[in-house]
């Protein structure tokens, strides 16, 4: 079953909002402590009002029309968190010396491993070669290095990045030359 992908929009956001925290609640349960997700979910995770209004956002359907997936790259600087998360830089990016953002990727537990991740970073990829540039780079999650592996993308140190006073959350840079 193939499950179309279309750009975000912003009547969207609701619904992307309970996506990413179904997701990473479900799929990131064996990576992270409810605490840390919980936390994350406050400004590390969540949806990106500027990657839905720069029209790189993109969702996955199912066939009834419910959003099944969803994630995009990013032309400016900022390289992860939704609208909460503080630090956030959204000055462009020059394509000849920086890397494309890969951002915001999360699956309905549902339909995970059916490709639709799969689907979704192609597009992302593809969008980002014709803006101009070669490389693309990532925080990941610990449940999605295992999907950026298999497209190539190279892993750095694990980071713990704070989410707030007492909790942390680990995190990995990853990047790829495109």
């Amino acid at each position: 079953m193939s499950y179309p992908l279309r750009t975000a929009t912003l009547a969207d956001k609701p619904l992307l909002m309970a996506l990413i925290a179904r997701s990473i609640r479900q799929l990131g349960a064996g990576d992270y402590r409810s605490e840390q997700i919980e936390a994350a979910l406050l400004g590390a995770f969540g949806v990106d009002t500027q990657l839905i209004e720069d029209r790189t956002y993109f969702v996955a359907e199912a066939g009834d029309g419910r959003i099944v997936g969803c994630g995009g790259w990013s032309w400016r600087r900022t390289l992860f968190g939704g609208d909460a998360n503080r630090g956030r830089d959204a000055a462009a990016l020059d394509p000849a010396v920086d890397a494309a953002k890969i951002r915001a990727f999360f699956i309905d537990p549902d339909y995970s491993r059916r490709g639709i991740g799969s689907a979704i970073l192609a597009r992302c990829e593809q969008a980002a070669r014709e803006r101009g540039f070669t490389r693309c780079e990532m925080m990941a999650t610990l449940p999605g290095v295992r999907l950026y592996k298999t497209f190539g993308y190279q892993g750095e140190t694990m980071i713990h990045h704070p989410l707030n006073d007492e909790v942390t959350i680990q995190f990995v840079p990853m990047s790829k030359t495109l």
